[in-house]
């Protein structure tokens, strides 16, 4: 999409659709239906609800795995027909033909397959009819409660109907299943950290010498490296990565692990903070925290993942190439062994 069509894209929602623009952040697909080039539909698909209980009791799948499987899910964010376009039976094609192309797209796009798609209908105004004839299933309502600036809203506001659409047959099974199939697996092992483990993880930080002058220090180091740990084992990699999922932390989460409170809110430490402590701090010390608690969380694990892996530039005396086989728990990421071994002959 050109950019003087992205400008007229959010125009026409901005404008027409009752909840406005939605800026395109993180893993965002736009689609624009034509007939005879002239634009019908705007369809948006983005990362999928981090939690939905009727969605989630449906799939079955545990709350361990839950975290890092989301991204084999998308939400329908925003669907607009046009006020000239509002033809019988539209809006359901336009939905199947988005269904045929989408999972290869978001494949080609972020790397990353599709096994089902997720959308919310606000039943004061419509009752997901689009949906029900281009075979979407509904599972019941929301609760209602909403996300917002400072975690979720206290109250519950709209429930909302849910719709999914299985991109495979067998979608529920793969997405609920203890071990989850090798074609699905991308990243790292991620794990959804609970409220215990938020509260216990700056502690095996203390003892860490703090490389930083102690004047101007607004975050304490142990919590700088318990929120720094804490994303990347929930599959953050890289700086902004890591402060933005401190970003994207609600005060309930910040409070756990110990940030500081101004003004009545609990401040995370900033990118330029994360990487300044990232970089001085002395790693020997940081690693033996980390194996600190691993050690200590690591007996919770209730399946365990074998990975093997080809060192292509590691050769024994006899000119073989050396392999590892790694067992590493879903739920801690810990790696319990590696093997290191070579082919027989």
């Amino acid at each position: 999409m050109l950019p003087s069509e992205e400008a007229r894209y959010r125009e026409l929602m901005q404008e027409h659709h009752y909840l406005g623009d939605l800026a395109k952040i993180g893993h965002t697909l736009w689609y624009v239906a034509t007939q005879d080039e002239q634009w019908a539909a705007l369809l948006s698909f983005s990362a999928a609800a981090w939690k939905c209980g009727v969605r989630d009791r449906w799939i079955g799948w545990d709350w361990r795995h839950q975290y890092g499987r989301l991204r084999l899910l998308a939400n329908n964010s925003r669907f607009l027909i046009l006020p000239a376009w509002h033809y019988p039976n539209l809006g359901s094609k336009v939905l199947a033909l988005c269904q045929q192309r989408l999972a290869g797209d978001w494949q080609a796009r972020f790397g990353v397959p599709l096994l089902l798609l997720e959308t919310f209908v606000d039943p004061t105004r419509f009752q997901g009819t689009v949906y029900r004839a281009a075979n979407w299933t509904c599972l019941g309502l929301t609760q209602g409660f909403r996300r917002t600036r400072e975690g979720y809203s206290a109250q519950a506001e709209a429930p909302k109907l849910v719709f999914v659409r299985p991109l495979r047959g067998d979608a529920r099974t793969q997405l609920a299943r203890a071990m989850l199939d090798p074609l699905y697996r991308t990243g790292a092992p991620k794990i959804m950290l609970t409220a215990e483990q938020m509260r216990t993880l700056p502690d095996f930080f203390n003892d860490i010498p703090d490389p930083r002058r102690a004047q101007g220090r607004r975050h304490r180091l142990a919590v700088v490296l318990a929120i720094a740990a804490g994303a990347v084992l929930c599959g953050m990699r890289g700086y902004k990565a890591i402060a933005g999922w401190a970003t994207d932390l609600g005060p309930k989460a910040r409070e756990r692990f110990g940030c500081r409170r101004e003004q009545g809110r609990y401040r995370v430490p900033s990118e330029s903070i994360i990487r300044d402590v990232l970089v001085r701090v002395d790693p020997v010390r940081l690693d033996r925290a980390l194996q600190q608690w691993n050690a200590a969380f690591g007996q919770s694990d209730q399946s365990l993942a074998i990975d093997g892996k080809t060192m292509c530039n590691a050769l024994d005396a006899q000119g073989q190439q050396t392999h590892i086989m790694s067992v590493v728990g879903h739920d801690s990421a810990l790696c319990y062994t590696q093997k290191k071994s070579v082919p027989c002959r």
